[in-house]
Order: structure tokens, then C-alpha cells, then sequence
């Protein structure tokens, strides 16, 4: 009885999951403070606020961004 290469990667893989996704949690309640907290819209900040280089329907007034880069 012993253990493949594939059941070991797939258990490790499995165990990395909520990981991921708490990243992504953690991320996304990370952007929300920070969007919150100047009154601001992101766009008045980001790097892509010209022309059309943007072309999400929140601009100009998003409070979150998942393409927000700030200049």
C-alpha cells in the first residue's frame, strides 16, 4: 500500500485551498478599507485614469478595483 506522486500532490494541493482563497478574502477586505477610508474614488488615483485606457463600467466612481494600480 504505498502512495503515489499524484495522491501526494493532490493532498497537498487540497490542504493549500483555503489558503488561497483567505488570501484572496484578505485582499479583497484590504482594498475595500483602504477604498473607503480617503472618501476618495480609486480613480481619482489610479494609474490607468486617462483616456481610454480604462473601460470598466464603475469609473469613474469605483470604490473598488480589481485592475487599480495607483500612479
Amino acid at each position: 500500500m504505498g502512495l503515489t506522486r499524484d495522491t501526494l500532490t493532490r493532498g497537498i494541493l487540497a490542504r493549500m485551498a483555503p489558503l488561497q482563497s483567505l488570501w484572496q478574502r484578505m485582499s479583497l477586505a484590504l482594498r475595500r478599507m483602504f477604498a473607503r477610508s480617503g472618501g476618495n474614488h480609486l480613480c481619482d488615483t489610479c494609474k490607468y485614469d486617462y483616456g481610454n485606457a480604462c473601460r470598466r463600467p464603475e469609473r469613474p466612481n469605483a470604490r473598488t478595483c480589481p485592475d487599480y494600480k495607483r500612479r
